[in-house]
Formats: C-alpha cells, sequence, structure tokens
C-alpha cells in the first residue's frame, strides 16, 4: 500500500450493550459501570473497547503496531457512534518495511473529542 504523510483514513462505529458484555467476557474487566446501566439505561464502554476502531484502520493498511499511546477525554456509552480519523504523520521507507507514526482523534456523534490516539509501527513490503 502507497501511504504518505498527510493521508487520512476513518472508520466509525456505534457501541451496543451485547459489544460491552462480550468485551467484558473476553477480557475479564466487569467494572461495575459496564455491567450494571445507568440511570439512561447506558452500559460505559470499555476504554479499550473505543480504541479499538483504530485497529480496524490498522489492520486495512497491514500496519503492525510497535508502541500505542491513548489519551481518554470522555466516556463513551452504548448506543453512541464513535468516529476514529487517522491522519499518517510520518513515513520513512526502509529495506522491506515502512516505519509510521500516526495519530487519532475519535470524536462522538456530537462532534465531541472522546478520545485521542498515537502509535508507531511498521508496514511490512
Amino acid at each position: 500500500m502507497n501511504i504518505q504523510t498527510g493521508d487520512k483514513f476513518s472508520w466509525s462505529r456505534t457501541f451496543t450493550a451485547e459489544d460491552v458484555l462480550r468485551f467484558g467476557e473476553l477480557t475479564g474487566d466487569r467494572g461495575i459501570h459496564h455491567v450494571r446501566p445507568d440511570d439512561q439505561g447506558r452500559l460505559m464502554v470499555h476504554g479499550l473497547l473505543t480504541a479499538s476502531i483504530g485497529t480496524k484502520i490498522g489492520g486495512d493498511l497491514n500496519y503492525i503496531a510497535r508502541e500505542m499511546t491513548s489519551e481518554f477525554i470522555r466516556p463513551v456509552f452504548t448506543g453512541d457512534t464513535v468516529t476514529c480519523e487517522v491522519t499518517i504523520e510520518k513515513v520513512e521507507q526502509k529495506e522491506g518495511y515502512k516505519t509510521v507514526d500516526m495519530r487519532g482523534e475519535y470524536r462522538n456523534q456530537y462532534g465531541k473529542v472522546v478520545m485521542y490516539g498515537s502509535s508507531s509501527g511498521i508496514i511490512k513490503e
């Protein structure tokens, strides 16, 4: 894949209660806020489940992460639709692979930032 500095990619996902409960089963994180609905009937989505939106983009690029950083700004709840926009910040050609730095901004359906993320890794050729 031919990617360049400045390229942008995005992916959106709406989280369901089933998503949250299954993620809790998979990870063992069954914090009360993930299993007991709030006064509006919502579960809080795990931070790492929210962050996983960016992994879809990474998979599309055949990207292998070496380092990832997440900054969680506000909670995400079931029923929320979150869009992750990833910007390629740096691409360096090496022998047989590229090193890649990227950053992501995650916004809910109201346009509010819920998370920032960054990652560096490689794409093999």
